[in-house]
């Protein structure tokens, strides 16, 4: 396996379907190659990163341990091959998919909080559970 780089990413913590992927990516992060930032948080330096929080907020964004920037759907492969899960990197990897990922991931961004209202709160409950099952 070649060496992955650390990856930050940067994401809305007052998003419900936001926090159970940051949750699920968290628990999958053994490697310690993912770290989280809330744009929301004091750890989230706009001027440091080159993004501002508006920006963060309208797209997800993620940072290279080296510094280089990736946003939308580009980031999930990224996190996915970081958190050993090959299935879901190669899925969100795959070229073909890249136009139709890309408006969709266009499409949750700017109505996540609507549909994080719907799906959230149940998404993050069967993370939660998942969780506590697993450590039982």
């Amino acid at each position: 396996m070649t060496s992955l780089e650390k990856l930050t990413l940067f994401y809305d913590g007052s998003c419900p379907l936001c926090q159970a992927e940051i949750l699920f990516l968290s628990r999958r992060n053994q490697a310690g190659l993912l770290e989280f930032v809330d744009v929301h948080s004091e750890q989230f330096h706009s001027d440091t990163i080159g993004i501002s929080c508006d920006q963060a907020l309208a797209a997800m964004y993620a940072q290279y341990e080296s510094g280089g920037l990736i946003e939308g759907a580009a980031v999930f492969p990224e996190a996915y091959r970081r958190a050993n899960l090959p299935f879901l990197a190669w899925v969100f990897s795959r070229k073909a998919l890249q136009p139709s990922l890309r408006l969709a991931y266009r499409f949750f961004a700017k109505n996540r909080h609507a549909i994080s209202s719907l799906f959230g709160p149940a998404a993050l409950y069967l993370v939660k559970i998942t969780a506590s099952k697993a450590r039982s």
